[in-house]
């Protein structure tokens, strides 16, 4: 199935779990997302099919989902420029960070081969780095050629978090900021950093009324009527899980092993356990936050 070409412009590689996002200009290219270590083989192989190197590597955050294939392809393409937000480098650098980032790269590496998807590389040995990356503001664009890229700096799911907004495409790329996706169930909401940041990101992507918008996992919606719906699922599945943690008088870990157990399931098993597990804590603390 993949690539998927959108446009002209545009294509979606990787696979379903994880997509990465290649941009074509008339002078230069972008590849939006480094995915994991078991993706990186994927998309090289797509992308010399193209016969493309892409001129810049955009980090959307750096969560291990997001980021571990990008020693790959920062090694076979030396020239191209890493871009990332305020704060992402930072992150990568605490060392429980790191041992997490590794041992989550390993894991997911071991899912996708039990799901038949054959990756071609290794898990990484070590956290990557951003040492020497293109740190981009709010608003601030790259152009390639005879197509600009914008850059949103965003809130509420991860330090460091940009997106990717095209406005002669009239495309988003929202990485993880709507949550992660459950075909056809709707949202694990990701409010990791701040509830109240995480819905105003929604709104405000909401706003932009893109015709095509891209998810980082199990997601590609050009039909307008049903973007629509995906923003209000993914401010509904954020606002139901506030409350559902605010009126319950257990323990928080007797909320979040619940929150687990009804979420870790389908296309988010391919994470760890504890990844998970740790992600429904985070919830309860956000949400507990806005509570005291």
């Amino acid at each position: 199935m993949y690539p998927v070409k959108i446009n002209d412009h545009l294509w979606v590689l990787g696979n379903d779990y994880f997509h990465h996002y290649l941009i074509m200009g008339e002078e230069s290219s972008a590849l939006v997302e480094m995915g994991i270590s078991a993706t990186a083989g994927i998309v090289l192989a797509q992308l010399s099919s193209f016969g493309v190197e892409p001129d810049y590597l955009i980090v959307t955050h750096p969560h291990s989902d997001h980021i571990t294939g990008l020693d790959y392809l920062k090694n076979s393409y030396p020239y191209a420029a890493v871009i990332a937000g305020a704060g992402a480098e930072s992150f990568l650098s605490h060392p429980k960070a790191a041992q997490s980032l590794i041992a989550e790269d390993k894991h997911m590496l071991k899912a996708l081969t039990a799901r038949g998807l054959c990756p071609q590389a290794s898990p990484v040995k070590n956290a990557p780095s951003l040492a020497g990356c293109k740190v981009v503001q709010d608003e601030e664009e790259v152009d390639l050629g005879d197509l600009k890229i914008h850059f949103l700096k965003v809130k509420g799911h991860s330090p460091g978090n940009i997106l990717v907004h095209i406005p002669a495409l009239n495309t988003l790329l929202v990485s993880d900021s709507l949550g992660n996706h459950y075909p056809g169930r709707g949202f694990f909401p990701v409010f990791f950093t701040r509830f109240k940041d995480y819905l105003e990101t929604i709104d405000r992507l909401e706003k932009v009324s893109p015709t095509f918008l891209g998810l980082a996992h199990n997601g590609l919606f050009s039909d307008r009527k049903n973007i629509a719906s995906i923003f209000l699922n993914a401010k509904k599945a954020a606002s139901d899980v506030r409350r559902y943690i605010s009126g319950d008088k257990r323990s928080d870990e007797e909320i979040a092993k619940d929150l687990f157990g009804f979420y870790y399931t389908d296309e988010l098993a391919i994470y760890s356990s504890q990844n998970i597990l740790s992600c429904c804590r985070l919830l309860v603390r956000r949400v507990r936050e806005i509570n005291d």
